[in-house]
């Protein structure tokens, strides 16, 4: 018998009284949470006890005459009724699950993690072509490639399929055998007890059912080869930092398609431009006289100079906009403005006449 004197309420993190939908909904959060191919290895021996207590719990509570006996009785209501297989017995353990494709929902579910629900000897169908492992890299690019686009080269490393055993492993003319720690079935299988058992890829030959029993000489049976890899990535306008661009298939080999190349974009910062999403701001110094009296003024932008004018009596940190001067949206395609922040140059000195005649500039205006 499985049971212990855990209150199963509390093993599923409930509280008397609540309905089957709100138990279906606890036991399936934590058999997600709790399953012993989803912990490290050094918890699994506490995962297993733990799946053990919710699987009992859930086949108690979710059947209407075992749920009754135990309300009023508790284990002991349980215990002098049911053996550890009448527990299991007639629970429908794919109910919830039937909304989205019918009862083999959940063991299908459960056999992605190699989980056998109802120790029916099945294990997990491993994929024949595997896709290989996606590469990540970075790019660093101007403010001005990140605007206007650019084409740069990368170079990275990646593993290629061994061109001496064609990615076998093995060296040409020999053959694997089968995996004696599984006897070829690529799964190791524990019991919880009663109808649960729960399968495990086998560590010796990784769940691949063989074994190498002549490795190649190239690439020590690992079947790939590291190799240096260039490209030319087109970047698009208008990235910003932590953009990613993604090539397909251009990742590390396998026995399947090759995984992908993500390439994660970094802008670098500017001398004169800070980037407000697509926008540009700069600071420029004008001369208190043109503030003043107004003038036409060079300023810079991303594709060179451009000229702007700014009106007489001009504030100090006044902004302009420059319409269509910023960056283009990624997304949209419009261009974004240039933001120009005015900076008034007071002179530091001024000569005896300079002086004069702003002393009689400020008489004429009652200063």
């Amino acid at each position: 018998m499985m049971s212990t004197a855990k209150d199963y309420y509390e093993v599923l993190g409930l509280s008397k009284g609540v309905s089957v939908e709100e138990i279906k909904k606890a036991y399936r959060q934590l058999v997600m949470k709790h399953h012993p191919d989803r912990v490290p290895e050094g918890q699994k021996k506490e995962a297993e006890e733990k799946f053990k207590e919710i699987s009992e719990a859930y086949a108690v509570l979710s059947d209407s005459k075992k749920k009754q006996l135990y309300d009023q009785y508790g284990h002991a209501g349980i215990d002098s009724r049911y053996t550890t297989e009448d527990i299991f017995k007639g629970t429908d353990f794919s109910s919830f699950f039937n909304n989205v494709g019918g009862d083999n929902v959940f063991e299908n579910i459960f056999s992605d993690f190699g989980f056998d629900m109802f120790g029916s000897g099945r294990r997990q169908q491993t994929r024949k072509r595997q896709a290989g492992e996606d590469i990540q890299i970075q790019l660093s690019v101007t403010l001005e490639e990140a605007s206007f686009g650019t084409e740069k080269e990368v170079s990275y490393y990646r593993y290629d399929n061994c061109s001496h055993c064609n990615g076998s492993g093995a060296e040409p003319g020999s053959t694997k055998v089968a995996c004696p720690s599984c006897k070829g079935s690529g799964a190791v299988r524990s019991s919880l007890g009663g109808f649960i058992s729960f399968s495990q890829p086998c560590t010796s030959c990784r769940g691949s059912g063989k074994v190498i029993k002549n490795p190649c000489r190239s690439c020590s049976a690992s079947g790939k080869i590291k190799k240096q890899k260039n490209l030319k990535v087109t970047v698009p306008q208008g990235v910003d930092s932590g953009s990613v661009l993604r090539l397909k298939e251009e990742g590390n080999a396998s026995s399947g398609i090759r995984g992908d190349l993500y390439i994660y974009i970094d802008v670098r910062s500017h001398p004169t431009f800070i980037r407000e999403g697509d926008n540009v701001r700069c600071r420029i110094k004008v001369s208190a006289v043109k503030a003043i009296l107004g003038s036409e003024i060079e300023v810079p932008a991303l594709a060179g100079k451009v000229k702007m004018k700014i009106p007489s009596g001009t504030q100090p940190n006044t902004v302009f906009r420059l319409k269509s001067k910023g960056i283009v949206n990624l997304r949209t395609k419009r261009l974004g403005d240039e933001l120009v922040e005015i900076e008034i140059e007071i002179p530091r000195k001024l000569s005896h006449r300079e002086k004069h005649l702003l002393e009689e500039w400020a008489k004429m205006r009652g200063e």
